[in-house]
């Protein structure tokens, strides 16, 4: 099989070739490995090579519904056994995991061949993937410019061709943010119904969730079915689907009612290109017999991005005293908007924390009567098209005043600086609609259904209530029949 042969199948193609003895597991890894040494120089996605597991697992007995399929992890989360999940950072590239993580488990009992990581900014802090250990990793479709984070390696090796799916996880966007900057599907599933085992019992307070970026709707209908299995040593059970997500693929969905906007929630600007990829959606769904409107939660959407980051940053500021604490290594041997971003989620009081997360209750509930209305929102998934490389790095001046800031110790000075809001403010920007699904707990998925005038993909967000990932994915699979997206390919 030829690469341009081997592009054609999405990963559930590929398993079909293994088990019809169409083709071995071992020449889809060469296959899948010589793309990576072709391309990845260019766009930077691979963070660690793990060639050696990769050949064994090729060569032993696969079972399961990707059998022979080269898969990738992202180096955030997913631990493989006897090698290091870095997260982006230096330091933490010579800790080995001991074990391997309940979905990577899972990924390996479906037959997938894993053969290396992929890169993610530090810790998954930020929403492009450019860190100092790595540096940038490039969009495919474009070079200068970002695959979006924090899935971003994943994004890159999936729409570059290495392969067909890839390992991801979305805490504020990280599955669907990158999935709008390289033309990919990228569903992330509601609260709890993926596990987060065997050392967390979730992730960010609920918020984060791990899953794939696939190039078509199939991969990730699967996959869902797999993952989703319940964890006897999880903190609950959420329910699943009556019938398999595989079968949403099949199955049209009934006629919709979509609520949409295309207005920051921050009142920040949008971009031309970001409306018109909703108006290009909306469009498209009312040929499909959808019925679809101007409408949108009620909800103080400043507020919550100031609830959101509470949280956030006093998550990363946890997840730097773990790394320091496995490594050995000092705050300097981190990112400085890591350090900036921990110490001002050091200086929040418990009290504040609490409270901020206890007003997530208030969103998702005006999130759920938003839903007794309208089976679906519709927003942009990005506000502008993928950001340039280096746009979100902060000017050399700032760069050295939070240098000084962080060596006086000054966390709470830091969150009421002019610079510190603008650094929230330049990464929220861009990225104001994904944070909703992940403080609710709601499944949400980003569809690559618009380019922009220079050839870039702008996926669109659809957000849905409790429980509706196999809603989510039969519209995902009918827009994917009525404007097919995976054949499109970078020129790389």
């Amino acid at each position: 099989m030829r690469y341009d042969e081997y592009r054609t199948y999405d990963a559930v193609g590929l398993a079909e070739l293994v088990a019809k003895g169409e083709i071995l597991p071992t020449e889809l890894l060469e296959i899948a490995s010589a793309r990576r040494d072709q391309v990845d120089p260019a766009i930077n996605a691979i963070s660690l090579r793990m060639d050696e597991a990769g050949r064994a697992g090729a060569a032993q007995p696969l079972e399961g519904p990707f059998a022979g399929v080269p898969f990738l992890l992202k180096d955030l989360g997913q631990d493989f056994a006897g090698y290091p999940t870095a997260s982006g950072t230096g330091p933490l590239r010579k800790v080995k995991a001991d074990k391997n993580s309940t979905v990577v488990q899972r990924w390996i009992d479906a037959g997938l061949v894993i053969f290396g990581k992929t890169t993610t900014p530090e810790f998954g802090a930020v929403a492009v993937t450019e860190t100092r250990t790595y540096g940038a990793t490039r969009n495919p479709w474009n070079l200068d410019r970002t695959p979006g984070g924090s899935s971003g390696g994943s994004a890159a090796a999936v729409a570059a061709g290495i392969v067909p799916m890839a390992g991801a996880s979305d805490g504020g966007g990280s599955i669907r943010i990158p999935a709008a900057c390289t033309g990919l599907f990228g569903l992330k599933a509601g609260r709890g119904l993926i596990p987060a085992g065997p050392d967390f019992a979730e992730h960010i307070l609920g918020a984060a969730t791990a899953g794939v970026l696939s190039r078509g709707v199939r991969d990730s209908a699967v996959m869902l079915d797999l993952l989703s299995e319940p964890d006897p040593g999880g903190p609950y059970l959420s329910g699943r689907s009556a019938q398999s997500y595989a079968a949403a693929v099949d199955t049209p969905p009934r006629r919709l009612r979509i609520g949409f906007t295309h207005e920051s929630p921050l009142g920040t600007p949008m971009h031309a290109e970001a409306v018109r990829a909703v108006e290009v959606a909306a469009a498209l769904l009312e040929q499909l017999g959808h019925h679809v409107e101007l409408a949108e939660p009620r909800l103080d959407s400043k507020q919550m991005a100031h609830d959101f980051m509470t949280v956030w940053t006093a998550n990363l500021a946890a997840r730097l005293a773990e790394a320091r604490k496995l490594s050995g290594a000092s705050d300097s041997d981190f990112d400085l908007t890591t350090r900036v971003v921990a110490a001002a989620g050091r200086a929040h009081s418990a009290t504040t924390l609490i409270e901020a997360h206890g007003r997530w209750n208030t969103y998702t509930r005006a999130l759920a009567e938003f839903h007794e209305t309208y089976d679906l929102l519709l927003t942009p998934t990005l506000a502008e098209p993928p950001l340039r490389i280096g746009q979100t790095k902060p000017p050399a001046a700032v760069e050295k005043i939070m240098g000084l800031l962080l060596e006086l110790r000054a966390g709470t000075a830091i969150t009421r600086t002019p610079i510190y809001r603008d650094l929230v403010l330049t990464n929220l920007a861009p990225v104001p609609f994904t944070q909703l699904a992940n403080i609710t707990g709601r499944p949400a998925m980003s569809v690559p259904l618009h380019r922009t005038a220079d050839g870039l993909p702008l996926g669109t967000q659809f957000v849905g209530p409790l429980g509706s990932e196999f809603l989510l994915l039969q519209l995902a699979a009918q827009l994917e029949q009525a404007q097919p997206w995976s054949h499109l390919e970078p020129s790389l």
